[in-house]
């Protein structure tokens, strides 16, 4: 028996040698973020209720977030406006799960609303990419103090 797809979804997920409370707060603070992340910038904690914008030198405008759940240190769930023309919002959830002894931190993000088309796609393989920089640049970041993303990409 067949299933029929009805949206596209993908997990990513690497392992941070910090505290899983040092992990979140670098995700969830709008200063840090800044620093290794969004390249425009960041405005806003990410927790209930707050004014959350993310700015992309290289993907010129500032996209609105919203903030859907916010767990410290364990979970974060913001829904963001997607690339014009595909979806108008998808859904991420980051998930921090203390591992080896709380030396290390395992963070997974999920992101899932985008449509079974070849621009649903497209859209959802350029964000995966997107989130397995940031990954990649908070792990630099928190670990070394390296700011990876700086000229990637602009």
């Amino acid at each position: 028996m067949k299933s029929e797809l009805t949206f596209l979804s993908f997990t990513v997920s690497g392992r941070v040698a910090r505290p899983v409370a040092e992990v979140y707060d670098a995700v969830a603070d709008p200063e840090q973020l800044s620093r290794y992340f969004t390249t425009g910038g960041a405005r806003g904690r990410l927790e209930a209720g707050a004014d959350v914008s993310w700015d992309f030198a290289d993907h010129p405008g500032r996209f609105p977030v919203t903030v859907v759940e916010a767990v410290p240190p364990s979970r974060l769930a913001i829904r963001w406006e997607s690339e014009a023309g595909v979806e108008p919002e998808t859904t991420t959830v980051f998930e921090f799960e203390a591992i080896d002894a709380g030396r290390r931190t395992l963070v997974t993000i999920t992101e899932s609303a985008w449509q079974p088309t070849p621009d649903g796609a497209r859209g959802a393989f350029g964000n995966c990419e997107g989130w397995t920089g940031m990954l990649t640049a908070l792990k630099a970041w928190l670990e070394h103090g390296i700011v990876l993303r700086e000229g990637l990409y602009a």
